[in-house]
């Protein structure tokens, strides 16, 4: 047995494009683009990378990019103001403040701070609450990418067991709440969890976020189990790979023997992310603008 392989790059492209195709469509109704603003404070180099491909994409959906870029000794205070600015700025109708952040600042006192209406990360508890509620709002990019990916897989996820490993904020605890959303049965699965292999074992999906390099073994899974692997992680430096290699936390090759389907690491759940926050900032831009979106639409 041979695992199908999800294309997320094919899959985020094509996403892309329907955004760029509606975005076209809401500049004409609301006489503006749709904005997305994006705060960098300090000179991280891989959020430096983050940010700018963020912005190259906003651009080539035809959305406005607005970049922020502040020294790393930035105060509290002009941070928060800054947020309150973008906040009340009508050609803003996205925020993403880029973390983390330097260690002076308080990440959770931002977040928070950011207008829910225009919360494309998903992370004020607003947004959190209106998730758990199951209420209409704007959900983490990354978990979304990841449900959208298993829907177009798998269609109807009704009544399917699903183990999410990772309790994070960003991943594991709103994937968790996506899956209740379809009707799944969904165990959250962690550090302290006894069994872990048994408990990945009886699920027909697992989704793979504890950032923890190839950690499920294909002798973890269920036959025919669909993976969703969101694990990033760089190895060690070899002579072949001076650059060391990007692994998920699934071992890809012995889980391919064993899943029905499977993300890859790149080229799985990663395009999926940027493109899902094009599309969460085209979502809020309707509803801040009063332009209505058919459901289901993006």
């Amino acid at each position: 047995m041979s695992a199908a392989v999800i294309d997320g790059k094919a899959f985020a492209a094509g996403l892309r494009v329907r955004v760029a195709e509606y975005a076209a469509t809401f500049e004409q109704s609301a006489g503006r683009k749709a904005g997305l603003a994006v705060v960098l404070v300090g000179e991280d180099p891989a959020s430096q990378v983050y940010v700018a491909s963020k912005g190259k994409a906003t651009l080539e959906c035809g959305m406005a990019s607005f970049e922020y870029k502040l020294p790393d000794d930035t105060a509290q205070d002009d941070l928060i103001a800054l947020v309150d600015q973008l906040n009340a700025d009508p050609m803003v109708d996205g925020i993403l403040v880029q973390l983390p952040l330097p260690r002076h600042l308080d990440e959770q006192a931002v977040v928070e701070r950011i207008d829910p209406a225009k919360d494309v990360d998903g992370l004020t508890p607003v947004s959190t609450g209106r998730l758990a509620l199951g209420l209409p709002g704007l959900v983490p990019c990354t978990p979304l990418g990841s449900l959208m990916l298993l829907k177009d897989r798998l269609g109807d996820l009704s009544g399917l067991d699903a183990v999410v490993i990772g309790r994070s904020i960003l991943v594991g605890k709103p994937m968790a709440q996506l899956l209740l959303a379809q009707s799944c049965t969904v165990t959250i699965a962690h550090s302290r969890t006894k069994n872990l292999a048994d408990v990945v074992r009886r699920a027909d999906i697992v989704v793979a976020a504890v950032g923890r390099p190839e950690m499920v073994k294909g002798d973890w899974l269920k036959p025919g189990a669909t993976v969703i692997d969101v694990g990033i992680n760089r190895l060690p430096p070899t002579n072949d790979k001076p650059k060391g290699r990007l692994v998920g936390d699934v071992d890809f090759a012995s889980a391919a023997a064993v899943a029905g389907a499977i993300t890859p690491v790149p080229g799985g759940v990663g395009p999926m992310t940027i493109a899902v926050l094009l599309r969460n900032t085209l979502v809020a831009a309707h509803r801040n603008a009063g332009v209505p979106l058919a459901d289901g639409a993006l």
